[in-house]
């Protein structure tokens, strides 16, 4: 079983930056993807950004260039660094990951952009 516990949300400017931390309980050394979604109200979840184990990172057309996604191993953490935030970004932000065969979620962490 695996724990993500997510912080580093807040209220920002737009054009602001923001980082969100992803811990998981074990080491995600054995994980391979983690990913980052987000979630505005009254909106469906979405795909964000994911990391490889290997560092290959994909992004949504919506974030990239903007957003940057890193990860380290020895501190069992992804990282979500956000740049030039706007309000559209809005949203709780979830960290993603899946082993054997299940999905596990963190709790999400609010991220609001002012105009």
């Amino acid at each position: 079983q695996v724990q993500l516990v997510e912080i580093g949300g807040g209220l920002v400017q737009a054009g602001g930056s923001l980082r969100l931390s992803c811990t998981a309980s074990g080491s995600i050394f054995s994980l391979n993807v983690m990913a980052w979604y987000r979630q505005a109200p009254g909106k469906q979840r979405e795909f964000v950004g994911r990391i490889f184990n290997g560092g290959t990172t994909n992004y949504a057309d919506s974030v990239k260039g903007r957003f940057t996604i890193s990860r380290d191993n020895a501190k069992n953490t992804v990282y979500l660094q956000m740049n030039s935030l706007k309000p559209d970004d809005t949203a709780v932000y979830y960290c993603n990951t899946n082993k054997a065969g299940l999905s596990y979620w963190g709790q999400g962490t609010q991220v609001t952009v002012s105009s």
